[in-house]
């Protein structure tokens, strides 16, 4: 595993995605400077769409909010200030609002990162929101925000809130939210006070660890736009669609616009970044590189993303989106997932394959079907981390009978189970690499033909929900195997 053997000294934290990888993957992966061994379709090709059809993928949720999104990012990077409006219809009846403010976990945090929550209207009508810790580290403002509403409201009633809020980035941070004055970059993804329902369950308050790893929840989103005002001088890369631009209300400032029909989550990138653009089938994909320079260049970037994306394709299905941003960001040790958007650490030629394959991946299992990150991690990472050994071509890398003694069983723990029991190197041990020797095992049981069939079924069928272990199960009563598999491994509890 990384931490006993490494093609490079770690830098920060160690990467889940390249945790994830054996002692024999990394020994291969630092003398074969990435190759394509054991691909699904066997080889690159010409660029194209998906190769497999598509049958009754399911359509966004009807009543899903509508968030219109603006940021301010200061002439030095170090900061954002921000305007967020939200209409939402619940399905249930609700006293309030629940709003999480993630910039504020603990190891964003500890980086110099915090949010805080300005001025708040529900209906037009100021309210005190009620911002509690969460898991948030002493001296800094919590992860939730409860915002209290003039009055209950029934299922199926409109309510607009309006939040003003601001953040710090932190300093080279290794987090998802940071900016690193030397190279003149800036990003910040999940900044902003994020709407915490989920449908048919009701508010997610799982609290925030101390431990790298996502635990957001949220429904998908109508994004009806996300302006980011910056310096005229830096490149934006957003999430969603570009819909143009216009010059900032400050001097010297331009302000970018992207709009999108379903995500969970944005991500934003400012700076002096060199972007690559490229069309693969249908989506058009961005990579921003630092204009400092990295150890892979933007082109190699954009060709394992245009490889991986096809491969994908083949696999689960035609990519959620018709836009995918990608940025390479120094301070970062590995990748975090957005919808249509990634974040990626500057790694080593020898790393770029799995952590690519990996965090898209993720566009299908956590952007696309959702899950609670917090309370079911292994819902999305088990099956990206699986995603990322068939492009990759590593499946003996991960076996059954390699799975550590001490993580057997443990798969459907949380992450605060994980944070308490052992922390991340544990985690990657019991959900990264036990959930994807599960599923492998279970294709190669059940034969691939059927296996990808009901993996696609699922995606198809369960698209824009937030899924439980229970629905899960449900999508896969046709392969036995699977089902029993998990159920050994703990994913049912």
């Amino acid at each position: 595993m990384i931490g006993t053997v490494h093609c490079s000294p770690p830098r920060r934290r160690v990467s889940a995605a390249l945790a994830a990888l054996t002692v024999a993957t990394l020994v291969a992966g630092c003398t074969s400077g990435g190759g394509r061994a054991g691909g699904i379709s066997g080889g690159g090709g010409a660029e194209g769409g998906p190769s497999d059809g598509e049958v009754g993928r399911a359509q966004p949720w009807e009543q899903r909010p509508v968030v219109g999104l603006q940021f301010d990012v200061a002439a030095d990077l170090a900061s954002v200030t921000g305007r967020e409006t939200v209409l939402f219809t619940p399905d249930a009846p609700v006293c309030e609002l629940v709003f999480r403010m993630w910039d504020n976990k603990p190891t964003a945090a500890q980086d110099g990162t915090s949010m805080e929550l300005g001025e708040v209207t529900v209906d037009g009508r100021p309210v005190v929101a009620d911002v509690v810790p969460a898991g948030a580290p002493d001296g800094v403002p919590g992860t939730l925000a409860e915002v209290p509403l003039p009055a209950c409201v029934d299922a199926g009633t409109q309510v607009r809130a309006e939040l003003g809020f601001s953040v710090e980035l932190g300093e080279d941070s290794g987090e998802r939210v940071g900016h690193a004055p030397d190279e003149e970059l800036a990003w910040f993804a999940t900044a902003f006070p994020l709407l915490a329902w989920v449908r048919g369950e009701g508010w997610a308050r799982d609290p925030a660890v101390d431990m790298y790893g996502e635990t957001v929840t949220s429904e998908d989103f109508r994004l009806d736009a996300l302006e980011v005002t910056a310096p005229r001088e830096y490149a934006v890369l957003g999430s969603g669609s570009p819909a143009g631009t216009e010059a900032g209300s400050s001097p010297g400032t331009t302000t970018h616009r992207f709009t999108a029909e379903a995500l969970r989550d944005v991500s934003v990138s400012v700076g002096r970044f060199v972007v690559q653009e490229r069309r693969v089938g249908d989506v058009a994909l961005r990579v921003g590189t630092p204009e400092s320079g990295s150890r892979v260049d933007g082109e190699e970037w954009t060709d394992e993303l245009a490889y991986a994306l096809r491969e994908l394709e083949e696999l689960f299905g035609p990519y959620p989106y018709p836009d995918l941003w990608a940025s390479v960001l120094p301070p970062l040790a590995d990748g975090v997932e957005f919808p249509s958007a990634l974040q990626f650490g500057d790694v080593r030629r020898s790393t770029v394959s799995a952590l690519v394959a990996h965090e898209l991946a993720h566009m299908w299992f956590y952007s696309l079907v959702g899950n609670n990150q917090a309370r079911d991690p292994w819902i999305d990472e088990s099956f990206a981390t699986y995603g990322q050994v068939l492009v990759t071509g590593r499946e003996d890398a991960y076996r059954l009978d390699d799975v550590g003694r001490r993580v057997r069983g443990e798969l459907g723990q949380p992450m605060e189970y994980w944070a308490e029991a052992g922390g991340f190197g544990r985690y990657v041990r019991g959900t990264y690499d036990q959930g994807a020797a599960v599923l492998l095992e279970a294709r190669d049981r059940a034969g691939a033909e059927r296996f990808d069939a009901a993996v696609r079924d699922y995606l198809a069928t369960r698209a824009h929900q937030v899924v439980d272990p229970s629905e899960v199960r449900a999508s896969f009563e046709s392969v036995p195997e699977l089902i029993d598999l998990l159920g050994d491994a703990g994913a049912f509890g």
